[in-house]
C-alpha cells in the first residue's frame, strides 16, 4: 500500500493567515516549512486512490502530486472517492472542489454524512455515491484496499445545531488493509481521549497517522481551556503520563507518524525539545508531500 501526507496541519495549516506566533513568523521567514491542511491519499494498485477526508487545500495538493494527476484522457482523474473520519469543515471543505469532475464515492457515518450542508449542491453537479458506514464492518474500495471505520469520539461540529438527539459516531478512524499482501494503515487525526480502540486497533496495522494537533493541554492557553488530559477543542495532547505519546510507546513495532500539527505546536521545529521527545519514542513528524510505503507485518518480519 502507498500512502502520500499531502498535507499535515491542523485547521488553517501553517503559518496561518490571521497568526504572528512565533511559529508562523519562523515559517514565514523560511526557516520553517510550510504545511497546508491534513489530507492522505492511499492506494494499493496505484491507477485508483482514495482521499482519508478532503481539507479546503485538497486542490493544490492534488496538484502538487504528480501520481494524483489527471490523464491519461482529457478529463480522467486516478481519483475514486473520499473517506471521512468526521464532518469538522477542516475535514470536508475540499469536497466542493471535487464537484466538477467524474462521480466519486464518499464513504462516513450516518451522523457525518447527514451534517455536511454541501451535499446537495455536489449532487447537482455530479451526483456522487454517498456510502453510509456502519462501524466495524468491511467496505471494499475500488482499487483493491478495504475500509473499516471505528468511533473514538462523538466530538460536534460547531456548524452543527441543532445536533440530532442521541446521535454517536461522530468521530472515527479508519482502518486501511490491502488485503493482497495484508499491509495495514491507521489514520485517526482527531480524537479527545486514549482509548482501548486505539490500543487494539494499532494492534493490528504497520502504520499509523496519528492526531498530533495540541503537544500540551494548555497550548492555547485562556483561549481554550481543557480538562486533566484532555483538550478543550477534541484533542488529545501529545506531551504527559496520558497523552498521545506515551500511548504510542506501547507500540513500537509499528511506524508511527504525527499528523495534524496545529500551528502552534512545537514539533513544528525539527530543534524543539518537544521534536527530541517524540523522536525518542520513536515517533515521527513528516513534511507535507512524504510517501510512505506500507509493509505488511509477515513481508517485513516483525
Amino acid at each position: 500500500m502507498r500512502a502520500v501526507l499531502l498535507g499535515t496541519a491542523a485547521g488553517g495549516g501553517v503559518p496561518q493567515w490571521n497568526c504572528a506566533c512565533a511559529l508562523c513568523t519562523a515559517c514565514r521567514a523560511g526557516r520553517l516549512p510550510a504545511r497546508t491542511q491534513d489530507c492522505v491519499a492511499v492506494s494499493a494498485d496505484s491507477p485508483s486512490w482514495w482521499l482519508l477526508n478532503a481539507s479546503p487545500d485538497v486542490a493544490a495538493q492534488l496538484q502538487a502530486t504528480p501520481t494524483l494527476a489527471p490523464g491519461p484522457g482529457p478529463r480522467d482523474t486516478p481519483l475514486r472517492g473520499v473517506l471521512l473520519t468526521d464532518a469538522e469543515a477542516d475535514h470536508t471543505l475540499g469536497l466542493p472542489a471535487l464537484r466538477g469532475g467524474p462521480p466519486l464515492e464518499v464513504l462516513g457515518t450516518a451522523p457525518v454524512l447527514d451534517a455536511l450542508p454541501w451535499r446537495a449542491m455536489i449532487d447537482r453537479y455530479t451526483p456522487w455515491q454517498w456510502t453510509t458506514a456502519e462501524p466495524g464492518r468491511a467496505y471494499p474500495l475500488a482499487g483493491g484496499l478495504i475500509v473499516t471505520v471505528h468511533p473514538v469520539g462523538d466530538k460536534v461540529p460547531k456548524y452543527v445545531d441543532p445536533v440530532p438527539s442521541g446521535t454517536t459516531g461522530w468521530v472515527s478512524a479508519l482502518r486501511v488493509e490491502d488485503p493482497s499482501d495484508g499491509s495495514a494503515l491507521l489514520y485517526a487525526p482527531c480524537f479527545g481521549a486514549w482509548s482501548s480502540v486505539m490500543d487494539e486497533l494499532l494492534a493490528t496495522v504497520d502504520c499509523a497517522l496519528v492526531d498530533g494537533t495540541f503537544f500540551s493541554a494548555d497550548e492555547l492557553g485562556s483561549r481554550a481551556p481543557s480538562a486533566p488530559g484532555q483538550h478543550a477543542m477534541g484533542h488529545l495532547p501529545v506531551s504527559g503520563p496520558s497523552g498521545s505519546l506515551a500511548a504510542l510507546a506501547r507500540h513500537p513495532g509499528v511506524r508511527r507518524v504525527y499528523t495534524h500539527l496545529n500551528n502552534t505546536n512545537p514539533l513544528l521545529d525539527p530543534a524543539s525539545p518537544a521534536r527530541a521527545a517524540a523522536a525518542a519514542a520513536g515517533v515521527d513528524v513528516l513534511p507535507d508531500g512524504t510517501e510512505l510505503v506500507v509493509n505488511s507485518r509477515l513481508r517485513s518480519g516483525r
